[in-house]
Order: C-alpha cells, then sequence, then structure tokens
C-alpha cells in the first residue's frame, strides 16, 4: 500500500474499486511508502518525521524541484535525521531558495540516524559552519546516483562526515565550496567514507586545504572516481593530514590547482602518519604554485602501485625522493599564466 502526502494530510488507496480515505498523520509504517508532490515542502517535512519513526521509504515527484524558503530549525532545511530514512528522488532536485534570508543547510544526520538519498539532487545549502548540504554527525548517511552542487560551508561545503559513516556510489561533488577545509567533502573525527564511481569536479577550499576532498582524521577509500578541477591552498585535489588512511583504486586526479600538492598533499603531523595507497590511478596535468604539482608528501608514507604520476607543474613529487617511483622531470617548468590559485569564473559567492 501507498500513502501519498500532500501538506500534512495522508491519502490512502484502500483497495480497487473503493473510495480514498484520508489517515492521519502517522499511519505509514516500514512496509509501505509515502509519495511527496511536487514541490510539497509541508508534506516532505511530514513524511521525513513519520519515516524517523517508521522507517517508511520516501518517494518524490519526478524530475521536481523541492524549494525550501525557511528553515525547519535553526540549522536545518530539513527535519533531523534521527531513524532510518530512505528518499528516493527520481531525479529532482531539493535546494535552498536562493533568495532564502536564513543560512541553512538541506540534511542533517545525527548520532543513531541514517539517511540514504538515491537520484537526487541537493544544492544552494548555506551553513554558517559545517556541511553545507549534509552534515553526517556519527550516523550513516548513503548517496546512490545523487548528485551534491553549489552548497557552502566553512567546513566541508558539499558534505561533512563526523565520526560517521559516509557511503558514496556513482556520486558527483560540483563546484561545493568551504571557507576552510573540504570544499567538496570533510572526512573528520575518526569517520569512514567510501567512494565508488562518480566525481568530485571543480569544488574549492576558499583559504585552506582540501579543495575536492579533505580526509583530516579518519579512513577514506576512493575508487574509480575523477578529482578533476578543484582548488585549495594545500591539496587541491585531496589533502590526506594526520593519522588519516587513504587508499585509492583506479582513480584519477587531474586539473587540480593549489600553492602545494595539486593533485594530493599527504601530510604527517603530531598526531600521526598519514599513509595514502594508489593503486592503479592516475595523477596528471596538476598545477602547483611552489612545489609538489602531482604529490606534495610532508612526513608521510605514499605506496605507488601500478600508478603513473606524470605531466604535473612544476614537478610529479615532492620532496624530491619522498614517494617511491616517482620521479620528477629534469628541469624546472613554470606554471602557465593561465592557470591560477582560485578561478572564478565556475564559482558562485554565497548570499
Amino acid at each position: 500500500m501507498k500513502y501519498i502526502l500532500r501538506s500534512g494530510a495522508v491519502t490512502a488507496a484502500v483497495g480497487a474499486g473503493l473510495s480514498l480515505a484520508v489517515l492521519p498523520t502517522g499511519s505509514a509504517s516500514a512496509a509501505e511508502g509515502i509519495q511527496v508532490g511536487c514541490d510539497d515542502i509541508p508534506g516532505l517535512v511530514d513524511a521525513i518525521n513519520q519515516a524517523n519513526t517508521s522507517g517508511a521509504r520516501i518517494t518524490l515527484a519526478s524530475h521536481c524541484t523541492y524549494t525550501l524558503t525557511t528553515p525547519d530549525n535553526p540549522d536545518d532545511g530539513l527535519p533531523e535525521i534521527t531513524g532510518d530514512v530512505t528518499i528516493s528522488g527520481n531525479g529532482s532536485t531539493i535546494r535552498r531558495d536562493p533568495d532564502a534570508t536564513e543560512s541553512f543547510r538541506i540534511f542533517h544526520v545525527v548520532s543513531g540516524g541514517t539517511l540514504t538519498l538515491k537520484s537526487l539532487t541537493v544544492s544552494g545549502g548555506l551553513s554558517s559552519s559545517f556541511g553545507g548540504g549534509a552534515a553526517n554527525e556519527q550516523g550513516t548517511l548513503n548517496l546512490n546516483d545523487t548528485a551534491f552542487k553549489d552548497n557552502f560551508a566553512v567546513t566541508g561545503g558539499g558534505v561533512s562526515n563526523d565520526g560517521g559513516q559516509l557511503h558514496l556510489e556513482r556520486t558527483t561533488f560540483e563546484r561545493n565550496r568551504a571557507a576552510s577545509f573540504g570544499g567538496g567533502v570533510l572526512n573528520t573525527g575518526n569517520g569512514t567514507t567510501t567512494m565508488k564511481g562518480g566525481s568530485l569536479l571543480k569544488n574549492r577550499a576558499v583559504t585552506s586545504n582540501g579543495g575536492g576532498f579533505e580526509n583530516q582524521l579518519g579512513t577514506a577509500s576512493l575508487e574509480s572516481v575523477s578529482v578533476r578541477g578543484n582548488t585549495g591552498i594545500e591539496g587541491g585535489g585531496i589533502r590526506n593530514v594526520n593519522a588519516s588512511t587513504l587508499n585509492l583504486k583506479s582513480t584519477t586526479l587531474r586539473d587540480n590547482i593549489a600553492v602545494r600538492g595539486a593533485g594530493l598533499s599527504n601530510l604527517s603531523t603530531t598526531f600521526g602518519t598519514a599513509t595514502a595507497t594508489l593503486v592503479d590511478s592516475l595523477i596528471t596535468r596538476n598545477t602547483a604554485i611552489t612545489a609538489g604539482g602531482g604529490i606534495d608528501n610532508q612526513a608521510g608514507q605514499v605506496t605507488l602501485t601500478n600508478t603513473k604520476v606524470i605531466d604535473n607543474i612544476p614537478d610529479n613529487c615532492a620532496p624530491e625522493g619522498s614517494v617511491p617511483g616517482c620521479t620528477n622531470p629534469t628541469g624546472t617548468i613554470d606554471p602557465p599564466p593561465t592557470r591560477q590559485l582560485l578561478p572564478g569564473d565556475d564559482i558562485k559567492d554565497p548570499e
């Protein structure tokens, strides 16, 4: 049986040939689905509140835009995820209204909560703290065939994963920005991120590091991912820092820009040794302003297996000899004038 939510009411098809009955909110069970009409924000809020309790699956209208004009609570556009919530988007978009006067992210998963998004675009989130599109705090966030675009936060412009489980399948992060760490994704607090397929594209850490992906204190595994056109101070594509572990397989880091470590910055600190393992991967055509066009390895451990680090500017790996199997061109090449640290033509300023 399916329920259709329209502005707080649930309409149930009782059976073939029978009349429609209006049932009270909260009556859906985990075995039943909740359908939310196009751009019906009250209905979507009601559906999430129900699913937090019942586990019912939510289905959005096909190829519709759901526009949030005000937050549900001080920080979030929609109710916090405290239960097991699945939203099937059918190619739809949930966005913060560009004309909204208040700052708020779109989704917030709290400890013990699980959110699964399928075939959905999340855009325009604006957080004054962490996780512009979504924040996952010690919960579980699953993103399948999903896109996060044009979100902004202080850290984790697209998604912030703090001590939780973040699972990404065929998911794209594009043109997200962080004022500080993690333009596309921030993985911290001993969180775990797995990403298979998809891309980190044209994200930016405005004043700090990890333009595409910041693995600050956690474990991250990326397989068959394209990391391209991201910018940051250190780690234009990816920064792996502290006692973090990074595993890349069949992944390409290309056309990223940074002061140091344009493709990958691997930095050990007093918190421990940063470890990066790259298998069947490619780091190419990245540009650093000072050093580490491909990889900048500062007291960390980088292992290359069947991986090429080639044609990066001004070098492939720095310091010289810090990455076994990585060699630099014989001469130093100045960065071309058309490449700058923070290109702005594809970046939108937050409100």
